[in-house]
């Protein structure tokens, strides 16, 4: 398949395109940033991978939980993009858990196959979640409704392994006596999940994607409606 993935959700900017076995990866700074470095960068990666928006499958992006300018400059790109390619024509998006990206990040990694993942939600909390690695249906299996709280509220099974950002954050407070592995919603790892998601019916219609917010959603910014349209002229032939 020939996928174009990001993620927006973190203070890391990370992009990835799929051409046929080929992978091209991009990371940069992310927060503020996100939405003035997200198009010229996809177009910079696409172009090294000689992959154009005709090409693509779908558009994946990390939808949340997260920052939430990250969530909404992504998931505005990303419909963009989507509606835009194939000469107007338009191709699916796939949106993906951030919190299984972190744990699919987490596997691919270290090997980690019982997962809480975890990542900092400012405002003294995280984001949370149990997910845990079918070997025999080769999935995650997640919890359906993510945590959000302080993070002493992290409770991991024993033997499970706390995954994510928020360890350097918040230290001893969360999950002290559990072990801890650094894994962020990469866009790799996006592009990893993508296929079993795509067969089970996941991606849709451009103007059908919407960020997954654990905390009120609030306005989009000035800054993100001018990423929508620049999204958008992107691919106009």
């Amino acid at each position: 398949m020939n996928l174009l993935a990001f993620d927006t959700s973190t203070d890391t900017l990370s992009i990835a395109v799929q051409h046929g076995d080929g992978v091209w990866q991009h990371q940069g700074p992310g927060g503020a940033q996100a939405s003035a470095a997200l198009i010229p960068a996809v177009r910079a990666l696409m172009a090294q991978a000689g992959l154009t928006f005709d090409m693509l499958d779908a558009v994946v992006f990390g939808r949340g939980p997260g920052s939430f300018t990250g969530l909404r400059t992504a998931c505005a790109v990303a419909q963009g993009l989507a509606f835009g390619a194939k000469g107007g024509q338009g191709v699916p998006v796939l949106p993906v858990d951030t919190l299984l990206a972190v744990a699919e990040e987490a596997r691919q990694q270290h090997g980690c196959t019982h997962v809480v993942a975890v990542l900092d939600a400012r405002m003294d909390e995280v984001y949370h979640a149990r997910c845990e690695w079918l070997p025999a249906e080769a999935r995650w299996r997640a919890d359906e409704d993510f945590g959000l709280g302080a993070p002493e509220s992290v409770q991991p099974p024993d033997g499970w392994t706390v995954a994510g950002n928020a360890r350097a954050a918040y230290g001893d407070r969360l999950a002290p006596t559990a072990t801890h592995v650094t894994a962020l919603p990469t866009a790799t790892a996006l592009l990893r999940l993508a296929p079993a998601l795509i067969a089970a019916g996941h991606a849709v219609a451009a103007g059908d994607a919407q960020p997954r917010y654990i905390r009120d959603k609030v306005a989009q910014t000035t800054a993100e409606r001018a990423a929508l349209r620049a999204a958008q002229a992107a691919v106009t032939p």
